[in-house]
């Protein structure tokens, strides 16, 4: 093993395309990429054609093979070290006998071996027993699923570089705000995917995260971060309800609802109510229980008269509240769209009905087949309305920002010439 003589910086490829990874591969080199990592869906896509091609075109990178073996040791690291690959990732996880057979292998083929500690229990004791094994670099990988819950920490990190003599690669949630802070906890590689993968400028963004990681500082960045329940609403006001959809797995919005005041954006926790039609008592009730930020939602059966008007809206206004999502009819819309008053509802009607204050407050209401608790998230924007369950809010903000980043991405290689059924390659992506 050469060695590392100073902190390394590494850029994770994984797309699933080959053409857009080799197009980020050259923007992140020209803006001082240390290595190239063929990362897992890239290899699982295109195969170890994709290896040969990142050598072929980066002769003098080292080209890391991110294939995760757990089995059959030897035959996964003799075919990537022979497609060019100069380091291979084994999981630590695997039979001591798989990883002695990648370090022979790779060994035999003038290549290394990363032995990553994803999922492995007791990381520190699991780092001792590889590196005695031969491995020659240990991985911290803190994974996707994991990062979208918002909880990125590099306590295990200062544990195990302080442990083993190997140099110890971290990736997962990388950026310029953190790589840093990763540097201090002993890491000698810098493993970054997102945030330079999804920038619209990766020459660009890899020239910050390098000038991070050279001069030890934290460079602030507004995406490619992610968020924790309590600062949710900073990354919501940045997405809209497609994203959101999307990162739901085109998750259901609100059927049928209209938003009243265009181009006015709701976000808050859902104040449940429900009442019978046109009757306004709980609804405007419910606005001296709810707190600021909340948003009404109001289950009237989907039908006229109206339970909302502009006199509710200004109590609304007064209490600070988000929003207000009507299954059923509101009326004085000139007045409410002037308050610039974020509301949605079914039906726009001049008639309203009388307070007879029949229905409940903070219960269960299910609108367009869609149950919402009180508590949920609610946002809404000129596409709709979609609700976020709360005990999911963290991991949905997160993968909704995900979803934005990469369509940035995507946005900025179209600019450049290409089609969206090009730049996606989406005749080889339809079902079979």
């Amino acid at each position: 093993m050469e060695g590392i003589k100073h902190p390394i910086l590494q850029v994770a490829l994984d797309f699933v395309d080959l053409p857009r990874a080799l197009k980020l591969a050259e923007e992140s080199v020209s803006g001082g990429a240390d290595w190239l990592e063929a990362g897992t869906p890239l290899i699982k896509s295109e195969g170890l054609h994709c290896i040969r091609e990142l050598r072929s075109k980066f002769p003098s990178v080292k080209i890391i093979a991110d294939m995760k073996t757990m089995d059959a040791g030897r035959a996964e690291v003799e075919i990537a070290a022979k497609a060019g690959a100069n380091i291979i990732t084994v999981l630590a996880s695997a039979h001591d006998e798989t990883i002695k057979e990648c370090v022979d292998a790779a060994s035999n083929y003038g290549a290394e071996i990363l032995a990553d500690l994803l999922e492995v229990e007791d990381a520190v004791k699991r780092a001792k027993e590889v590196e005695k094994i031969g491995v020659n670099y240990i991985g911290l990988h803190i994974p996707i699923d994991e990062q979208m819950t918002g909880n990125i920490s590099f306590d295990v990190l200062k544990k195990v570089s302080s442990a083993v003599a190997l140099p110890v690669a971290i990736a997962g949630g990388i950026n310029s705000e953190n790589a840093a802070e990763a540097l201090n906890a002993g890491a000698e590689i810098i493993i970054v995917g997102g945030a330079i993968t999804k920038s619209e400028n990766a020459k660009t963004e890899t020239q910050k995260i390098k000038r991070a990681i050279k001069e030890k500082i934290k460079i602030k960045t507004q995406l490619y971060k992610r968020v924790t329940e309590k600062n949710v609403i900073d990354v919501l006001q940045m997405v809209s309800t497609a994203n959101i959809s999307d990162a739901m797995h085109r998750g259901m919005h609100l059927r049928g609802l209209t938003p009243i005041t265009p181009g006015k954006k709701m976000i808050g926790r859902a104040v449940t109510v429900r009442t019978y039609p046109g009757d306004w008592a709980k609804p405007v009730e419910a606005i001296d229980i709810a707190k600021e930020g909340d948003v009404l939602v109001i289950d009237a059966g989907g039908v006229e008269p109206a339970v909302w008007g502009e006199l509710a809206t200004n109590s609304a206004l007064q209490k600070a509240l988000s929003g207000v999502v009507i299954d059923g009819a509101i009326r004085d819309v000139a007045e409410i769209r002037s308050l610039g008053f974020p509301a949605f509802a079914r039906i726009i009607t001049p008639q309203a009905g009388e307070p007879k204050g029949f229905g409940e407050i903070n219960i269960p209401v299910i609108i367009s087949g869609v149950r919402i608790f009180p508590g949920d998230w609610l946002v809404g924007d000129d596409d709709g309305v979609i609700s976020i369950p709360r005990e999911k809010i963290a991991e949905i903000t997160n993968r909704s920002m995900d979803v934005l980043e990469k369509e940035n991405r995507i946005r900025k290689e179209i600019n450049e010439g290409g089609t969206l059924a090009k730049v996606t390659q989406l005749l080889k992506w339809e079902k079979k």
